[in-house]
């Protein structure tokens, strides 16, 4: 299989194209990215050289690009995504674009080339899901963010041109995945780095939100069983029941790397901040035999470790990226004013 991978300088996507070049030797992996702060070419050092690996720099919803790519390809793999909720609170439209009109532009593609493609989207179009239920896939979408609204829309795009085309979709619907190279402004990167830094956690509210968390090897695991054997027009929820509040996900790390529970400060919260995402893992499970193999303390440790041994990764972004320091005065200046280092 020849599979045009989207996002493939981010955080999941390239752990998807490790897996891929990995697991399945005869296939081959165009990567597009369009490069911007949360990818990275360093995300890829180790396949730039892999013969059935080829880099593309550019952007899912310049048509002509991606028009010019479809005929030497047999599916697609969407990861491009704008993916941080409180970045798309400071900046819906730019959720929009990418997550609206660039999926189009490669339903687009798949739908005069007849190219499977797969949807990679989130639990969070589900919105809040009370304690005690689980959302399954046909469950209403919910979302309560311009980004799970946008990946929403993106989600609802590809089946509709399921519907009107019979272009062939399948969707993902991903918990909170943590593991090697996430851009530190999500909560574990964020934590991690922080805390080697003695700088403060900034926790949102009273740090009570519950998140299924799970590793990025396992979900990229996952969305290739998927992109090969998913039904056509199926969503699929992928997550390893590791559900955990904030507050006991920052005790963890700050134990992991031995540092005071003292650098951890309470916040003014962000607006419409769900309170708990719950899925229901059955079908993928029944369906197609995939199951998550590492626990919560293995993925916490993992992801730990790996920033604590690959401290010049994250400290070219922390401390020479315009944009990381930028974006962390915008979100969290006021929020952490007269908090000093720990």
């Amino acid at each position: 299989m020849r599979i045009l991978v989207t996002g493939a300088a981010g955080f999941i996507g390239s752990a998807y194209v490790r897996h891929v070049l990995r697991e399945h030797p005869d296939d081959e992996v165009l990567g597009l990215d369009l490069l911007t702060y949360a990818g990275t070419m360093a995300n890829l050092a180790e396949e730039r050289d892999n013969p059935r690996f080829r880099f593309v720099h550019g952007d899912i919803a310049d048509a002509d690009l991606i028009a010019r790519l479809a005929p030497d390809i047999d599916a697609i793999a969407n990861f491009a995504a704008e993916t941080h909720v409180d970045r798309s609170l400071l900046d819906p439209e730019a959720f929009a674009r990418a997550n609206v009109i660039g999926v189009m532009t490669l339903l687009d593609a798949a739908r005069r080339h007849g190219l499977r493609m797969l949807q990679v989207s989130t639990d969070e179009v589900y919105g809040h899901v009370p304690e005690g239920e689980a959302a399954r896939e046909d469950a209403r979408l919910s979302p309560r963010s311009p980004y799970s609204a946008a990946k929403a829309g993106g989600e609802l795009m590809c089946l509709a041109y399921g519907t009107s085309y019979g272009t062939d979709v399948v969707i993902t619907r991903g918990a909170n995945t943590i593991g090697p190279r996430q851009y530190p402004e999500k909560l574990v990167p964020l934590f991690v780095t922080n805390a080697l830094l003695d700088l403060p956690l900034p926790v949102y509210g009273d740090g009570r939100q519950v998140r299924n968390w799970m590793h990025v090897d396992e979900h990229a695991e996952a969305i290739d069983l998927v992109l090969r054997r998913g039904r056509p027009g199926q969503a699929y929820n992928v997550g390893a029941d590791n559900e955990r509040e904030n507050l006991d996900v920052a005790h963890a790390i700050l134990e992991r790397i031995g540092k005071p529970r003292s650098l951890i400060h309470h916040v003014e919260d962000r607006p419409g901040h769900d309170r708990r995402y719950g899925l229901d893992t059955a079908l993928i499970r029944d369906e197609l035999g995939w199951r998550p193999r590492r626990d919560w303390r293995q993925t916490l440790h993992d992801t730990v470790d790996w920033y604590v041994a690959n401290l010049e990764w994250w400290r070219a972004i922390r401390e020479h990226d315009h944009r990381f320091q930028e974006y962390y005065e915008r979100q969290y200046g006021e929020r952490l004013a007269g908090v000093g280092r720990g």
